[in-house]
């Protein structure tokens, strides 16, 4: 399942489609593509399955999972995958992505917890990730994900988690969901650098980007809430990512503290903008092996 090519199921700039979100109309100059979460859409039906219905008739659609738990100790819960994949197939959806994490243990967590940054745990991961795209019939992208605590055994960590995710990644064959503002929260939690981190990313892997706000905890400490907007050195990330990349598609991720549509697809517009001004000489530039110009990050 080799990923030679740098085709994407989607284009342009995305919105992540709320419940909440009912009775404002979205129209197709507003938002390019959009994406829910498969769990919360299974099996509904009455107005709100007709909502969804409405929607991915009229627009291309990518869904990004809650629950797959791919690190967890317990078996795989292969049905969930494949009412995945039936969901894929009902609404014509274009890509499947989930965390690289886990969420469960005899019961579910609520919470997106890290994985160790092992061998022993990329082989086993890998191996999961596998079986999930030999049941869909189709390759998954993972999502680089934030964390506050690292996982490890012995006193040193084994793997970075670029290490780590690149491992996983080329152990799993499967690609890429990329979330700018999650490196930028780790960067900053963590101490690396978020533009070292962004040039050891496989270009080829990558499907579709994910942007979105914050809340600071301190200066120090970053948490990945997706409950207010964009901040300045996100947004310079991510134009580092088309920089670095191309334009890649980009969807804007809300999940509280909700404004109106009319201020989300200001954001959009914002990251429509930033796919437009990419510079063909800069990309020229990178495919040739050298440095992308640098974007001031925020520290």
């Amino acid at each position: 399942m080799s990923n030679n090519t740098r085709e994407y199921p989607v284009t342009g700039a995305g919105l992540g489609l709320r419940r909440s979100m009912m009775g404002e109309e979205l129209q197709p100059a507003q938002v390019d593509f959009l994406e829910v979460a498969p769990e919360n859409w299974i099996g509904v039906g009455g107005r709100y399955g007709r909502w969804l219905r409405e929607y991915t008739e009229r627009f291309p659609f990518v869904i990004h999972g809650l629950s797959l738990s791919i690190g967890a100790p317990a078996p795989l819960d292969e049905a969930l995958v494949l009412s995945i994949k039936a969901f894929m197939r009902e609404h014509n959806i274009r890509c499947y992505s989930e965390h690289l994490s886990y969420c469960s243990d005899h019961g579910h967590l609520y919470d997106l917890l890290p994985i160790p940054f092992t061998e022993e745990a990329v082989h086993y991961v890998a191996g999961r990730i596998r079986r999930v795209q030999d049941l869909l019939e189709q390759r998954i992208a993972m999502e680089n994900v934030s964390y506050y605590a690292a996982p490890r055994v012995g006193p040193v960590p084994e793997m970075s988690e670029l290490e780590f995710l690149n491992a996983v990644l080329t152990e799993a064959d499967c690609d890429l969901l990329l979330d700018v503002n999650n490196i930028y929260v780790n960067a900053i939690n963590h101490r690396y650098d978020p533009l070292e981190f962004l040039r050891g990313l496989p270009a080829g892997r990558i499907r579709y980007a994910h942007v979105a706000g914050h809340f600071d905890e301190a200066d120090d400490l970053k948490v990945d809430t997706h409950g207010a907007p964009v901040i300045d050195p996100v947004w310079q990330l991510l134009q580092h990512a088309y920089e670095q990349f191309g334009a890649i598609p980009t969807l804007l991720e809300r999940d509280f503290n909700i404004p109106p549509l009319r201020e989300l697809c200001g954001e959009i517009t914002r990251i429509r903008e930033y796919q437009r001004a990419v510079s063909p000489s800069a990309l020229a530039a990178n495919s040739d092996g050298k440095k992308p110009a640098e974007v001031s990050v925020g520290r």
